[in-house]
């Protein structure tokens, strides 16, 4: 499965077309759903274009994709930085009046298992967004369950962002296993791997290699495989079906 996640924290600053507007994200998930993507993951904005996790925030942006996509999964994230307090970020999972597909939650964070909770009453499939080893070890503390693990690498460089991979992989594997994960084989449920920045095409071409799911879009980078700027997110999503993503 190849995500397209359309937005991040990005604003017009870092590119043009980066879509912010509920209409925006609308309009790049029916291109990317043309191209193959198997859903999106969007970071829904308020009207002055700050990222939230309000209700109708909330609302407007799934409703919009789904007007425009029907039965494109739609995901949002719940990142610490949209609302640093886990009690009011669980509070705001409680009162979505329309609720996304899934949503993302980084192991990380504090309070990050209570958020998962409340999502996963709220019948909206987490994702675990594990960063780092130590993420991975906490994860597997967790008693809430998970339809998506999230491998996601920060690491500034290609070689890093490789090794970091390798190593998450590593521990999410059980012994013995060497880190040669099959997707939803070994964590019973299905492993996302992507990376950010420098690292994207060539942890998108390890995830393909490996057979695990992966993700693309202008919340991960700006550039294409050869270094040039992307005219939007069709053309990234194009791009990593080229490479054999999706």
């Amino acid at each position: 499965m190849l995500l397209a996640c359309l937005n991040g924290d990005r604003g017009r600053d870092s590119h043009p077309d980066v879509p912010l507007s509920p209409t925006e994200l609308a309009a790049d998930a029916a291109r990317c759903a043309g191209l193959g993507v198997g859903a999106v993951h969007v970071h829904p904005r308020t009207a002055d274009g700050v990222e939230s996790l309000r209700p109708a925030d909330i609302a407007d942006a799934v409703v919009a994709i789904r007007a425009a996509v029907p039965g494109l999964p739609v995901g949002v994230s719940t990142g610490a930085w949209i609302e640093p307090d886990p009690l009011a970020r669980a509070a705001a999972v409680g009162a979505w009046t329309v609720l996304p597909d899934f949503a993302s939650v980084n192991a990380h964070e504090p309070g990050a298992e209570a958020v998962a909770r409340a999502l996963h009453e709220r019948g909206v499939m987490v994702e675990a967004g594990l960063w780092t080893v130590p993420a991975v070890e906490a994860y597997h503390g967790w008693r809430v369950p998970v339809g998506r693990v999230l491998v996601e690498c920060m690491a500034p460089s290609s070689e890093s962002a490789l090794a970091e991979a390798a190593a998450m992989l590593d521990a999410l594997a059980p012994s013995g296993h060497g880190g040669h994960l099959d997707a939803g084989l070994d964590t019973g449920s299905p492993v996302l791997l992507h990376a950010e920045g420098a690292g994207v095409w060539v942890v998108l071409a390890e995830a393909v290699r490996r057979g695990l799911d992966t993700r693309i879009g202008l919340e991960d980078t700006l550039r294409l495989p050869d270094g040039s700027l992307a005219r939007d997110n069709a053309a990234l999503v194009a791009a990593a079906v080229a490479l054999g993503a999706g």
